[in-house]
């Protein structure tokens, strides 16, 4: 634009005897406004009048000049509606959670469960079995692996570090924006933490430095951006693992088909490994409850077999491997290893693969059942499990590359040979649940892009399933079994260091084999201990800024189980030139979609509180609006929780008239799983009461389903928008009742007075709001008002005449029907922009909105009650 100082949009006709804005309906020159390229840095708009012509249709000029910034005197909080439905309970009885403790084994618990297959067989590779000490120090290093990380740090500590039954990475960042505003998205507001979920037990022997904490976090940006890029590194590693572990789960199961059925070779292992991976993905949609009832009677043999054969085993050949509970032997065995007991670490940690499933699958199941599941049944079994194999290598040590089947009395060999190929196949569900909890919280979070999401259980709210996600990583894990196809040819470059070689059948498989498991043995390792790692350090933060532990045993949370993953992911890069590199490219692209999702959207954001249209300019053209206001409601959606957004300016200019009542609805998402139905709603008065001006503010928990038929919406939206008026009128009637008798005992008067008058807004000056923004009282924002407790004059404000008159005015406008005004917006960096943002912003961002689902998408809404209009946002 030539002109930086103004912005100038199309002429708009209005009827009425002069040219100063009276009601109008059109005629002349009139055309759609695309919508102009907005300066991002403008100051909020005013209005300035050109006269042209002196006919009985006079036509007005607009143009926007800018001002000066003034504060939006209007932007007062007001109340939340109560509505009719009550609070989610997660009280279960035992039987439903024995039940969830049932159906974990098959999702949560596969991964793990299939680990006892290959561990020792991968940790003997690199340790030559020399002596006892060989042994019950590998021994003792998985078992006590097992009983430090799953058991000691998820089932005891990080469980605990839930968001109201939802885990994972991104509920401990919803956690600390809850009571630190690190969000970079700043559209809190202090009505939400009136949201009964919303509120955290705070004790308080060390809140001093918990507050010192909080003070430095909120403060300093490059300290949110940290936290932020923490929490995205270890959601992108479990979308990683998501795509590997089904992949590798799938073929390693396959592969054992190798050698027993005659004709099966590498093509038929790649095409069956290909259409089981297929048929697991496919059945996804059916979600996680039917998927794990299905699963979960399989790994529960699974695990019967486990325990049985190691307690077979420890009985028959040594029952001397009880001594590896003694920890020396771990010492014993770095002292007489030294570097290749460091090196076999990346093995052993193997064992406990999937252990991040445990927290990320939280909101499918409960606390309670994972923590039964494992204590009771996965732990026991996976212990004998590998004691057995161990008094098995005491007694045969040339047996540990096949060391698993060996280990089988033979009688058992062929149905434990199918269990473990279906528990193999099983162990990637763990993984693909997650991966789609990660994702539904980061999208809910403002860091993921939108995408259709169908929730599968009316019970457990967390039971969802995503077909883009799901089919997408069904593509790439097609793609990594096709790649290690194509890739024979590395196959030399390993040679015989496969310990998975012979693992399923005791006989040599041909090449193909030998180079895909020393290339993904690293895969899953790398992504779950950089995991681990991400949690370690967030459970850390939650424990000091929100449980406000002890500083000791605070910090002897990272001490002890940082040091143990820093040792194992010490090992693990070890292994990068060997294919640990693939799920750092996976996590490095999943980094970048979302963090460049999060920074369009704040600077989307950033750039609409700019814009924002100023009071001024609203004043001045008067409850008309400057153009005709014809009966309907109409909804204009946006994302500023304050001020009039800068598109109801567009929409003015563009359209021959305007609704008679607009409601600005802002969808806006909070740091908490669930926002109870009767809080959803915040509502407040724009302009004054002849504008017939709100606005609402929806908001929503990262685990709340937005799947309401529009009539429903709408119906809820003017019952609310009803009770919001009565109430108001009500606390109005209060005010003047208290001021009229003079009662000494009303400190909020005197705080009213700071409020700035003169705008229109005196119907607004509501004590008690005032009262409760800045009370830290326990009562809930959308508390409804006594009417017992009222004098006898304010009990029937339905006879206020100007109420029913609203009201009247909102029924006759809900007759006339609701339109959704809706923007479609385009995001573009500034032309004096550095060249790096111009390409995240113009490309990156732009290819992510341009192909993510579109708000229309998100509300079944009739075209034809649709209308959007352009607006190009410079960031």
């Amino acid at each position: 634009m030539e002109d930086e100082d103004k912005i100038e949009e199309s002429s708009v006709n209005l009827l009425g005897s002069s040219g100063s804005g009276g009601d109008g309906g059109g005629g002349g020159d009139r055309r759609w406004v695309d919508g102009s390229e907005v300066d991002s840095e403008s100051p909020p708009w005013s209005l300035l009048d050109e006269h042209e012509g002196t006919q009985g249709y006079g036509s007005l000029r607009r143009r926007l000049v800018k001002k000066p910034k003034r504060v939006d005197s209007f932007d007062v909080e007001a109340m939340s509606i109560a509505g009719a439905h009550g609070h989610h309970t997660k009280d279960l009885s035992t039987w439903r959670t024995l039940a969830l403790a049932f159906q974990t084994l098959g999702v949560v618990y596969g991964d793990m469960g299939t680990s006892p297959l290959y561990v020792f067989a991968d940790v003997f590779t690199k340790v030559p079995m020399e002596s006892e000490v060989d042994v019950l120090g590998a021994l003792s290093l998985v078992m006590y692996t097992i009983a430090l990380l799953p058991l000691a740090k998820y089932v005891f500590v990080v469980l605990k570090a839930n968001d109201n039954g939802e885990g994972g990475t991104f509920a401990l960042y919803s956690l600390i924006c809850r009571y630190a505003k690190v969000s970079m998205l700043p559209n809190r507001q202090p009505a939400d933490e009136q949201i009964s979920s919303f509120k955290l037990k705070l004790p308080t022997p060390e809140l001093e430095r918990a507050l010192n904490i909080k003070e430095n976090l909120e403060r300093k940006s490059s300290l949110k951006t940290l936290l932020l890029l923490l929490v995205l590194m270890g959601t992108s590693m479990i979308i990683g693992d998501g795509i590997l572990t089904p992949a590798i789960s799938v073929m390693s199961a396959v592969s054992g088909l190798k050698g027993q059925v005659p004709g099966f070779g590498t093509n038929a292992m790649v095409i069956l490994s290909i259409v089981i991976l297929a048929g697991l993905f496919s059945i996804q949609r059916f979600g996680t409850s039917k998927v794990g009832f299905m699963f979960a009677p399989v790994l529960a043999l699974w695990f019967f077999s486990l325990g049985s054969i190691g307690v077979y085993n420890i009985l028959k050949y040594n029952i001397t491997v009880f001594k590896a509970f003694n920890p020396a032997y771990v010492y014993w065995f770095f002292k007489k290893n030294k570097k290749e007991a460091w090196s076999c670490l990346g093995g052993c940690v193997l064992c406990i693969t999937g252990a991040e499933a445990m927290f990320a699958d939280l909101g499918h199941f409960s606390v309670r059942a994972i923590q039964i599941a494992f204590t009771f049944v996965v732990f026991p079994c996976l212990l004998l499990a590998y004691m057995g194999q161990a008094a098995y290598l005491m007694t045969y040590p040339d047996s540990s590359e096949r060391i698993f089947y060996d280990s089988v009395p033979d009688s058992l060999f062929w149905p434990v040979l199918v269990i473990a190929t279906l528990a193999a196949m099983i162990a990637s569900q763990a993984m693909i649940s997650a991966t789609f909890s990660c994702v539904k919280q980061s999208m809910a979070l403002g860091c993921f892009p939108r995408l259709k999401i169908i929730h599968t259980s009316r019970k457990r709210m967390g039971q969802i399933y995503i077909p883009v996600i799901n089919w997408f990583l069904m593509i790439m894990c097609i793609l990594v079994v096709s790649i290690f196809q194509s890739t024979t040819d590395i196959a030399n470059a390993y040679g015989e260091v496969s310990s998975f070689t012979c693992l399923l059948t005791g006989q040599a498989f041909s090449k193909y084999f030998v180079f895909v498991l020393p290339f993904v043995m690293p895969l899953s390792s790398i992504a779950e201990v950089g995991v681990m790692l991400v949690s370690t350090t967030l459970v850390t933060l939650v424990m000091l800024l929100i449980w406000q532990t002890n500083l000791f045993l605070a910090l002897c949370f990272p001490l002890v189980f940082g040091s143990i993953e820093l040792l194992y992911m010490s090992a693990v890069l070890s292994k990068l030139l060997e294919g640990g590199w693939l799920p750092l490219v996976f996590a490095s692209f999943f980094l970048c979609v979302m963090y460049t999702w999060n920074y369009g959207s704040v600077l989307k954001y950033q750039s609409e509180v700019r814009e924002k249209i100023s009071m001024d300019f609203m004043l001045e053209l008067g409850s008309t609006l400057g153009t005709v206001r014809v009966p309907g409601i109409g909804l204009l959606y946006n994302e500023l929780v304050q001020g009039i957004p800068s598109i109801f300016g567009q929409f003015l200019l563009s359209l021959p008239a305007i609704h008679s009542t607009v409601v600005f609805v802002c969808i806006k998402y909070v740091p908490v799983p669930v926002v109870p139905q009767e809080e959803r709603f915040l509502f407040r008065r724009v302009c004054p009461k002849d504008y017939h001006m709100f606005r609402c503010v929806a908001r929503y928990g990262y685990k709340d389903v937005r799947k309401e038929d529009h009539h429903a919406f709408e119906q809820l939206l003017v019952e609310s928008l009803e009770k919001f008026l009565r109430r108001e009128a009500q606390d109005l009637a209060l005010e003047s009742n208290l001021n009229d008798q003079e009662f000494d005992s009303i400190s909020t008067i005197s705080r009213d007075s700071g409020v700035q008058a003169g705008d229109g807004n005196n119907d607004l000056r509501i004590p008690f709001l005032h009262d409760e923004r800045f009370n830290e009282a326990e009562t809930s924002a959308s508390q409804e008002i006594d009417s017992a407790a009222l004098p006898p004059s304010m009990m029937s404000v339905d006879e206020d005449p100007s109420l029913e008159y609203e009201l009247s005015a909102l029924r006759e406008a809900m007759d006339s029907g609701f339109t959704y005004l809706l923007a479609h917006g385009e995001v573009r960096a500034k032309k004096n922009s550095f060249f790096l943002k111009k390409l995240f912003i113009n490309y990156f961002y732009a290819f992510l909105r341009r192909n993510c689902r579109a708000g229309t998408a998100n509300m079944s809404v009739p075209h034809m009650n649709i209308i959007q209009v352009r607006m190009t946002y410079m960031v």
